[in-house]
């Protein structure tokens, strides 16, 4: 991790766009002691920042701050955005965002100057706005990772990108920020925060859906130990996709294989319907792609096309 934010001599005027001054070493805050929350903490601790208080309701979250914050005082939401008096992290759930940043607003729990900075990929800085009428500095800070909350995850946090939206005055103090936990930033316009997030959502989401999907479909085949089988082959996948994109495609869809593709969801029909759809919906989009980037030709697509559209209908 790089080091800590660093102080500079404070200039007599600041254009309006000019980089902020902030102390050395930042006072913390943590609303939302949930896996990524205590994460970011702790690694901004490691990074020699000062970690205030916490706030987190539940037993799990409890836990979780002894273990990854065990100095760092528990206290209610508008107690721990009192106390950070440089910046407050709340790592909250998506649709509960708005209704925290309102009510700390309303009940004067933050101050001018105060960075406050949310985690939530599908937001930009408009959910933020009742924080910025009263002062405080506005900013989105998503880490693009998957957390279990755990000091696993502190290990995972170097190198991996933050979608970053933030005013032209705190660009260079989000930069550090996450400088100082390890990772980089991705520039993403507010506009753009809902498909960002969406990208995340739909590659890493829908990937855990997906494998277990394959799993279960395994342990019906009789396959005792279903993850021995994917690990070598998903993990493969996965790194020939990043590495080659569509050119990675590979399987009965990309060749047009229509005999096999209707014998796959025929049996799926009959063992677990509820696979079906989300079958059909990823093979048509692979068949797609595979056109597209020319690896299956569309006569040799009509076919399996065709298999495709029959078990929509009959679905």
């Amino acid at each position: 991790m790089s080091a800590p934010l660093r102080s500079r001599p404070a200039a007599p005027h600041r254009a309006a766009d000019a980089p902020l001054v902030f102390p050395r070493t930042l006072t913390v805050g943590v609303i939302g002691a949930g896996r990524v929350g205590t994460v970011l903490g702790a690694a901004l601790a490691a990074a020699g920042h000062r970690v205030a208080a916490a706030a987190g309701a539940s037993g799990t979250a409890r836990a979780r701050m002894a273990l990854l914050l065990p100095q760092t005082p528990t206290r209610s939401a508008a107690a721990v955005a009192r106390a950070a008096t440089d910046l407050l992290i709340v790592a909250v759930p998506d649709d509960a965002l708005a209704g925290v940043v309102a009510g700390l607003a309303e009940a004067g729990a933050l101050r001018p100057g105060q960075v406050i900075a949310h985690t939530s990929g599908a937001h930009g800085l408009a959910v933020l706005a009742p924080a910025a009428a009263a002062g405080a500095r506005p900013l989105a800070l998503h880490p693009a990772m998957t957390f279990t909350g755990t000091p696993d995850d502190l290990t995972r946090l170097t190198g991996i990108s933050y979608g970053v939206t933030a005013p032209a005055e705190l660009r260079a103090f989000a930069a550090r920020l996450v400088a100082d936990l390890g990772g980089v930033p991705e520039w993403v316009a507010e506009g753009d925060r809902p498909l960002y997030h969406a990208a995340l959502a739909h590659g890493a989401n829908h990937l855990v859906t997906l494998v277990n999907e394959a799993a279960d479909r395994l342990r019906d085949a009789g396959v005792d130990r279903p993850e021995k089988v994917l690990a070598p082959l998903l993990r493969a996948a996965l790194e020939n996709a990043l590495r080659l994109g569509d050119d990675a495609l590979t399987g009965p869809v990309s060749r047009g294989d229509a005999g096999t593709v209707r014998r796959h969801l025929e049996r799926l029909a009959a063992t677990a319907p509820e696979s079906v759809p989300p079958y059909l919906a990823l093979a048509r989009r692979t068949a797609d792609r595979a056109i597209a980037a020319g690896r299956l030709r569309p006569a040799d697509a009509a076919p399996l096309l065709d298999v495709l559209d029959g078990m929509e209908v009959a679905a």
